[in-house]
């Protein structure tokens, strides 16, 4: 895990920086946006494995976010974080492509969780062309 670089954007400046600090301490990489315009930006100019989005945005949602990450990288795992009333629009956010998604407050083991879960998928994804000759899992 080491080597995975994680783009966390969520408008709520407290618990960003919180959530971030708690990362940072088990030697996470890590960018913070506070928008999805902004989170574009990051995208396109800085390679990341893993981006945790919230819903909840104003100006341009999760969900509007999600569908413009999927256009620049459609390989890039997103995993959505949502409230309780939620989540209905995080189900949309997995059948967008969305990794998948966790309930604020997060707790962090399961976050921790769910952010190597992504990152295997994506290596082992990337690692495709390789595993061509292999029999079906």
């Amino acid at each position: 895990m080491d080597n995975m670089s994680i783009l966390l954007v969520d408008d709520e400046k407290d618990f960003l920086e919180v959530l971030a600090k708690r990362l940072r301490k088990r030697k996470l990489t890590l960018i913070t946006n506070n928008s999805g315009e902004e989170a574009l930006s990051t995208i396109k100019s800085t390679p990341v494995d893993i981006v945790v989005l919230d819903m909840k945005m104003p100006q341009m949602d999760g969900l509007q976010t999600l569908r413009a990450i999927k256009t620049i990288n459609p390989a890039l795992e997103v995993i959505m974080l949502t409230g309780h009333a939620d989540v209905e629009a995080a189900v949309e956010g997995m059948e967008l492509g969305a990794f998948d998604y966790l309930i604020k407050p997060v707790d962090i083991d399961e976050l921790l969780y769910k952010l190597q879960d992504a990152f295997k998928k994506k290596s082992m994804s990337e690692q495709g062309s390789g595993r061509a000759g292999l029999a079906n899992d």
